[in-house]
């Protein structure tokens, strides 16, 4: 099965989208279709990578199926991005065009990045009124030598190496993700499911999205959290699955009605590790068991889930029908239960490599293995646990920061001669960043001029929420600076 293939689901006349125009599974099909048509006619082809800049909408959704369909390849973009951070994909995947719900104004950045081809920005609200005041011929067939092994998406990644990495999902690989997903977590027909998480993130598409369309359900969509307008949501549209981070777990902890998600029957979390005492209030106040999840973009994301009859509080659960997972030592060796080790997962679900990065593929799949850099041990009951990270990476409110990206800035900055960037504990975010900086002798620290500087070259969610100025920093006998006694001052 194509990953297009999964908006054929649906009963014709049942409600694929809720919200203030309510669109059935048989309008879906239809809108997919013509959004097929146009891509075509702007001359979108088999095998080429397309971007998808946008914040969740319908509109995200079909253009996402169209370009598949015509067997070219989707590389959702944050919105969250700035023009520098967004060339570099448009450059790293060697785009040619880019379908977005506004202009981007990326020229300048694609110059200065020494990208030369042209890129064809294809904006929704421009279309869209194309598309109703005509026709466009009908797209071909996909070739019979198109499979399910082909390439379906690239979902830009990255750890604390810098430059963010392409992991290549083929269409089998999201498909079998979602199918997998069904039977750990029985979504029906009947059910309503909440998507506020963002769409260009694996965990809001194959959860959210992918496995709804796959289960034939109705999906509510939401452009962003807003604590109030998601409670007024789930109520009014009968919402009866959530998916969510744990920063929004504690919103609905902090507030809401005890009787306001009454008729929500599953509430899944993922993205960063659940805090217990947040579960376990969450339980308290609403009578419910968050479930809570581990994947990453690597793996289409789903990797284990919690089983609905017992969740265990602080696992991440088991894993995934079909998914082999180990824990295992330095040397590979496989892990007793307690004790702890890499966690690695192999099955149809994992990515083929990052793009074009062979060395990079080669560290991260060995022997057929996703090595996924995450420290864990396995219960005596069979259930997984997160300890800690092999990477420095920051997960704040479910958006990944990598360190050494905003480090590298830091060091451009004018006085800066020595910079580390952790991850801090946030009771809202889950963590946030902190940026510790060595300044060079006689240079005023000026708070204003060093965040405007970052505004200009980061999304907001990756800039440091303070900056703390010292005499020197904590290193090795080699020079390398240990983040690690930063974290423990840090507490």
């Amino acid at each position: 099965m194509f990953v297009q293939d999964l908006i054929l689901q649906g009963a014709p006349d049942r409600i694929a989208f809720h919200g203030k125009d309510s669109v059935t599974y048989a309008v879906f099909r239809e809108k997919v279709a013509q959004y097929r048509d146009y891509f075509y006619t702007t001359g979108v082809q088999e095998g080429e990578n397309v971007g998808l800049f946008s914040r969740n909408s319908v509109e995200f959704v079909y253009s996402y199926m169209a370009i598949v369909s015509l067997g070219a390849v989707v590389v959702p973009i944050n919105f969250q991005l700035t023009a520098r951070e967004i060339a570099f994909i448009v450059k790293d995947a060697g785009m040619t065009k880019l379908i977005s719900m506004e202009l981007l104004a990326i020229d300048n950045e694609l110059a200065q990045q020494g990208y030369e081809q042209p890129v064809a920005q294809l904006v929704i609200p421009d279309f869209k009124q194309a598309l109703e005041q005509g026709q466009f011929p009908a797209a071909p067939l996909l070739n019979k030598g198109f499979t399910e092994n082909c390439l379906c998406a690239v979902i830009y990644t990255s750890g604390t190496t810098g430059s963010p990495k392409g992991a290549v999902l083929t269409h089998k690989n999201l498909v079998s993700n979602a199918g997998a997903f069904r039977e750990a977590l029985p979504v029906t027909a009947a059910d309503n499911v909440l998507c506020v998480l963002p769409m260009y993130h694996c965990f809001a598409w194959t959860c959210a999205i992918l496995n709804s369309l796959l289960c034939g359900a109705s999906i509510t969509i939401l452009e962003a959290f807003a604590p109030k307008e998601t409670l007024t949501a789930i109520k009014e549209y009968g919402i009866t699955v959530v998916y969510g981070v744990p920063p929004i777990y504690n919103f609905f902890v902090r507030g809401g009605d005890p009787d306001a998600l009454d008729g929500v029957r599953y509430f899944i979390s993922g993205g960063a590790s659940l805090p217990e005492t947040v579960a376990r209030q969450f339980f308290d106040k609403y009578g419910q068991k968050i479930i809570e999840g581990y994947g990453l973009s690597e793996a289409s994301p789903v990797v284990m889930l919690n089983p609905l009859k017992n969740p265990q509080y602080c696992s991440i659960g088991k894993p995934l029908p079909g998914l082999a997972v180990k824990v295992v030592n330095p040397e590979g060796e496989i892990q007793p239960p307690g004790v702890v080790g890499e966690l690695v997962v192999r099955g149809p679900s994992v990515m083929q490599g990052y793009f074009n990065l062979p060395d990079e593929t080669a560290v991260a799949l060995r022997d057929g293995w996703l090595h996924t850099g995450d420290l864990a041990y396995q219960d005596a009951e069979g259930y997984f646990y997160i300890v800690d990270r092999l990477k420095d990476l920051i997960i704040s409110n479910g958006e990944n920061i990598y360190p050494r990206e905003v480090e590298e800035l830091l060091y451009a900055f004018p006085g800066v001669i020595e910079v580390s960037v952790i991850g801090v504990a946030d009771p809202l975010r889950g963590q946030v960043a902190r940026a510790y900086i060595v300044l060079a002798e006689g240079q005023a620290f000026d708070k204003k001029a060093i965040r405007e500087y970052l505004q200009a070259n980061l999304a907001a969610f990756k800039i440091p929420r303070d900056f703390v100025v010292v005499s020197s920093l904590p290193k090795n006998q080699t020079g390398k600076i240990l983040k690690r006694v930063l974290r423990d001052q840090a507490g």
